[in-house]
């Protein structure tokens, strides 16, 4: 979301607009005298509402509400209004809409999205989003944020070196759009009539195939993603749908790139076909800080910024964050490019928006949520969801010998090392805000037992030696070692993509001579947002085990300790593939292509379409118990009810037969898995169930894909019944090179670890095509 470095006068323009709307202005509109106006009356619908709002703007007015900074109209009692606030993983500061201080100093700081995704647990997604909106309301009300948030963060974590991973639920798109609806509903908390009433308005970000910051000299504001329609039915536009059409979320953010040759934010069928006509977007479409800007400025796509202009607008673009649109939009009307009409338009979709979160319906105190305040920011709850949300979020990659957890009445004095071992904001990774507090690891392990402390490396560059002889001198003197290591934002962040996976400087010598010196075991943890090829610990017996902890928020040194220590089962999985260093040494990131081409050496992306060795495939993860399954219930047939057109054909094979979903009676068609869970080791734990499925043989379809996944708690020696229901349309179909998704019929082989269940798919009265026809 952050500007181009070289619009400094727009970025203090910027500045000056949040400090100024921040400070001074009333948070509501529709009191005193202008409750007389139609636009007041809350017995009128919302579009009469708008429509007469509308009506009484003048044309130089409305174009002031085009943008993030959206002037006040003080005839009409309007204030003016900040668009522009983010929670991605709780109320944060970035935007401009927000600020902190005063009743508000903090704001609960959750752990960054690819932590949370890690848990596999679409419940506490939801809840997360609950208390963060709880919070956001809470400060909008005492005049210190606004309602409209550019959160959640949804493109697919493609490739392991890009900056902003950490922000997004991972690679797989049934986990990103699963996170997306929930995270949405969570936030949103739909009410009133129809469910139309919103606490605050989510948007999912950023439309579409966004996925290269600055890499090898390609940067976002000039790529230009050449993306298959395979792709981008099958993979990239996966989460989005998802948000709009099943979290109906209320925004949707486009993005800087270009989508084979065309700027998203100008791209009528993204905008208007697809988010808004297809996927039935009830809300508004908003640029990337100055994304019109931006194809105009810097990738040349129109030859006057009028041009540009008329461009987004007529696309679907409601909203600029930025000035582009209130400097050049009055002159693109006069010159004859655009109407007052298509700003109407773009209007009734922000304001509708508006209505829907209360801002017309007078002083806040009176509305729904209305009673939040200070109370309701940092309670102990909400600060213990923190804390849940951290420690199930950390997976276990490596446990020889059921080395962890530890025993603090063996392991008295424990040598805690590593960069990232006392650190703070690192924990709460990037697009956070100011947290109530922070546990660092030091502290949080500091609790269980003695420590000592040596950082090793000043910072994560981890540039000398200079402290590695006192880090080993330390391990030799106590019982156990915890290395914490990793990345920070110097190495991975918006504006920051990484040149390898490797762990920076010489924090690789650091652990190998740590864990030689060591007396006791030496735990490693890796703090980081995208995967790292730790390969060397792996392979290293001195190192008895590793966890990946993400940026674990602002309780994450307690988390940390209550897994070590075993006071927490950890039960996370790897929500994205850990690939090896070899792996981004001979694909750029430049290649958005999901699928393996042998034939030109390109091994394919994310577990789905790879073919080649990793460090930790997706999904993996251990804990301190054992879990086995067995399925109880599950059909073995199913037939697709579909629209009669024609009888299958008699010569054509179950294995390259499939058929069109639009020719399918999805509704209802599901297939329900029901799958005993027990757990039969010593200790209680919760399990992520993970079911996947292989398609029948077809050239288009992907090796394996996530069809469903689930989280359950089950005690010590006991068992517990789950039942998965697999939607067929979504689930088990797959794309065609042409962009449709069609359901092979024949046998799916459905994997629950080595567990294998085989269903046979067959259609009625349909006409049937060969995959990829």
């Amino acid at each position: 979301m952050a500007k181009p470095p070289t619009f400094t006068i727009l970025s203090l323009f910027l500045f000056f607009i949040a400090f100024h709307v921040a400070e001074s202005r009333p948070s509501f509109a529709c009191v005193g005298n202008a409750i007389n106006f139609p636009f007041c009356r809350t017995s009128l619908s919302d579009s009469q509402r708008v429509s007469d709002l509308i009506g009484r703007l003048t044309l130089d007015e409305k174009i002031r509400l085009l943008v993030n900074n959206a002037a006040p109209v003080p005839r009409l009692g309007i204030q003016g209004y900040e668009w522009w606030s983010e929670a991605l993983h709780g109320v944060s500061n970035v935007g401009p809409g927000t600020s902190f201080g005063g009743n508000f100093p903090g704001a609960t700081s959750f752990p960054q999205v690819i932590s949370t995704a890690a848990s596999f647990n679409a419940s506490l997604w939801e809840e997360i989003g609950r208390v963060v909106s709880d919070e956001a309301r809470a400060m909008y009300n005492g005049g210190k944020a606004g309602l409209t948030y550019w959160s959640p963060n949804v493109n697919i974590f493609r490739d392991p070196r890009w900056g902003r991973g950490q922000e997004t639920p991972g690679e797989d798109p049934v986990v990103a759009g699963k996170y997306a609806a929930s995270y949405v509903r969570g936030l949103q908390e739909p009410h009133g009539k129809g469910n139309n009433r919103l606490k605050v308005a989510a948007c999912c970000k950023h439309f579409t195939a966004y996925d290269l910051d600055n890499w090898d000299g390609y940067d976002r504001f000039h790529f230009n993603a050449q993306v298959s329609k395979q792709d981008l039915e099958d993979t990239y536009n996966v989460p989005f749908k998802e948000c709009v059409v099943e979290g109906k979320v209320a925004s949707v953010m486009c993005s800087y790139n270009q989508v084979n040759g065309v700027p998203t934010c100008a791209n009528p069928n993204f905008l208007r076909n697809t988010i808004r006509a297809a996927w039935g977007l009830n809300g508004y479409i908003v640029s990337d800080c100055d994304s019109v800007g931006v194809f105009f400025d810097y990738q040349r796509y129109t030859s006057t910024p009028e041009e540009a202009a008329a461009y987004a607008i007529k696309a679907g673009l409601d909203l600029d964050c930025g000035p582009f649109l209130a400097i050049h939009t009055q002159n693109a009307i006069r010159l004859g490019k655009l109407s007052e009409g298509d700003v109407n338009a773009a209007l009734a979709n922000t304001l509708a928006v508006q209505m829907r979160l209360g801002m017309f319906d007078g002083e806040p105190s009176r509305q729904p949520f209305g009673h939040l305040g200070p109370r309701q920011v940092c309670t102990p709850g909400n600060q213990e969801l923190a804390l849940e949300a951290a420690r199930q979020g950390i997976v276990l990659l490596e446990n020889r010998g059921q080395a962890l957890p530890l025993s603090p009445a063996r392991f008295r004095t424990i040598a805690v090392i590593g960069p990232n071992s006392d650190v703070t904001v690192t924990m709460i990774g990037n697009y956070a805000g100011v947290p109530c507090g922070y546990t660092t690891p030091l502290q949080g392990i500091g609790s269980y037992a003695k420590t000592i402390h040596q950082p090793g490396c000043r910072t994560v560059a981890c540039t000398d030696d200079s402290q590695f002889g006192a880090a080993m001198a330390t391990a030799r003197n106590a019982d156990a070692t915890i290395l914490v290591m990793g990345l920070d934002q110097s190495i991975e962040a918006e504006s920051r993509d990484r040149d390898g996976l490797l762990l920076p400087g010489r924090q690789q010598e650091l652990i190998s001579k740590v864990s030689m010196a060591s007396r006791g075991p030496t735990v490693l943890v890796l703090m980081s947002g995208g995967p790292i090829d730790v390969t060397f610990a792996k392979n290293d017996p001195r190192i008895a085990a590793i966890l990946w902890v993400g940026y674990p928020g602002q309780a994450g040194g307690r988390a940390i300790a209550d897994v070590v220590f075993g006071k927490f089962n950890p039960g996370g999985k790897l929500p994205v593939t850990w690939y090896p260093q070899a792996y981004v040494e001979k694909v750029p990131m430049t290649n958005m292509d999901m699928r393996a081409n042998p034939s030109k050496g390109y091994p394919g992306r994310t577990y789905r379409f790879y073919k080649g060795e990793v460090v930790y495939p997706f999904g993996h993860g251990l804990g301190y118990t054992h879990f086995v399954h067995a399925i109880a219930q599950a059909p073995t047939t199913l037939s697709i009810q579909l629209d009669g057109r024609r009888a299958p054909s008699q010569n054509s094979t179950n294995t390259d037969r499939a058929v069109r979903v639009t020719h399918a009676r999805c509704k209802g068609l599901s297939l329900d898995l029901h799958v005993d869970v027990k757990n039969i080791g010593d200790m209680d734990g919760s399990h992520t169930l993970l079911v996947f499925s292989t398609p029948p043989v077809g050239q288009w379809a992907p090796q394996k894909q996530l069809v469903a996944f689930e989280k359950v708690h089950v005690p010590s020696k006991s068992q517990t019944r789950v039942m998965v229901g697999i939607h067929v349309c979504k689930h088990l179909s797959v794309v065609d090179k042409y962009g449709i998704r069609r359901i092979p019929i024949g046998d799916h082989s459905l994997h629950i670890d080595d567990l294998t269940h085989s269903v046979s798919l067959q259609a009625e009265s349909v006409r049937l095509f060969k995959i990829g026809s």
